[in-house]
């Protein structure tokens, strides 16, 4: 099988690419950067517009993963690149397939669990609706531009993602020294849902839509199994051995990160009904189990 990543040297890239070509798969890159050696780096310019869609030519797979982070304040200018990173990129992304002659059996393309905006304690699936605020608008933009090639006679599907758990990066990286020190706490009251999944488990989920070719549109990429943060500082502390005494009040999220701070603030009771009902096992579905197997072997 022959795939192209953008998005290749994030985190999920990282490890979705060690995994294909651990399974003798072709992997090429799809970035900004001109090379990504050893890859096969095919570029592009979204900002510009500028992309030959012609090199995915016998591709089989388009995984899109490249998008501005989104865990940092925001500015207007940095709202305006979170949506056009993601945005404009699909669209160009999409528009660049529809001229191809052999054009790849599946886009898989990124998506979040900030679709349902505060879902409060509602258990929320594919079918539930999107939320208000900047993050869903930015969601259904993304994920329309990305269904759109469905219209080319491809199969596509936006992966709604939640906290992938890795020590590579990500949230639990950065929760791992305060915790350690035992400055760990929960978020403010800690009663929004937090919808995780361990790196591996997301990774095999991508793996399973590549192969399950009747599974399209969009799927939670999230483990069947979301806590609430007051429950997952306080299973990171016991696997952690660490106490938990600290929490972070509101105003201080908003001090600190700024309206960016509502994505601490909110949580989603997600389900990945479409992943359980398709066939998809879970190796790693409760979370203190995770977070020990993540720790251990490093992940």
């Amino acid at each position: 099988m022959k795939v192209v990543i953008s998005g290749v040297s994030g985190l999920v890239g990282t490890a979705l690419r060690a995994n294909l070509t651990a399974g003798g798969h072709d992997v090429l890159a799809l970035s900004r950067r001109a090379s990504l050696p050893p890859l096969t780096t095919i570029t592009w310019d979204i900002e510009n517009g500028r992309f030959d869609a012609s090199l995915l030519e016998g591709v089989d797979v388009v995984v899109h993963l490249a998008g501005e982070p989104v865990a940092q304040r925001w500015s207007e200018k940095t709202k305006k690149a979170i949506r056009q990173s993601r945005v404009r990129g699909t669209k160009l992304l999409v528009e660049g397939l529809k001229s191809l002659r052999q054009k790849p059996k599946l886009l898989l393309s990124a998506s979040a669990v900030g679709f349902y905006g505060d879902g409060e304690d509602r258990e929320l699936d594919e079918t539930s609706p999107p939320g208000e605020g900047f993050l869903p608008e930015v969601c259904q933009e993304w994920e329309t531009a990305a269904l759109d090639a469905m219209g080319l006679g491809m199969r596509a599907v936006c992966l709604r993602t939640g906290i992938v758990l890795s020590t590579k990066g990500g949230a639990l990286r950065k929760m791992l020294l305060p915790f350690r020190l035992g400055l760990g706490g929960p978020l403010s009251t800690g009663r929004q849902w937090m919808p995780w999944i361990h790196i591996d488990d997301l990774v095999g989920a991508m793996r399973f839509i590549m192969e399950k070719e009747d599974l399209m549109g969009v799927v939670n990429g999230t483990s069947p199994n979301p806590v609430t943060n007051r429950n997952f500082t306080k299973g990171l502390g016991r696997v952690l051995r660490r106490p938990t005494l600290f929490p972070i009040p509101e105003f201080g999220l908003k001090l600190l990160f700024g309206e960016m701070a509502q994505i601490l603030l909110e949580g989603q009771k997600v389900k990945p009904q479409k992943l359980q009902a398709a066939g998809f096992t879970f190796r790693h579905p409760e979370l203190e189990e995770a977070l020990s197997d993540i720790l251990a072997n490093r992940k």
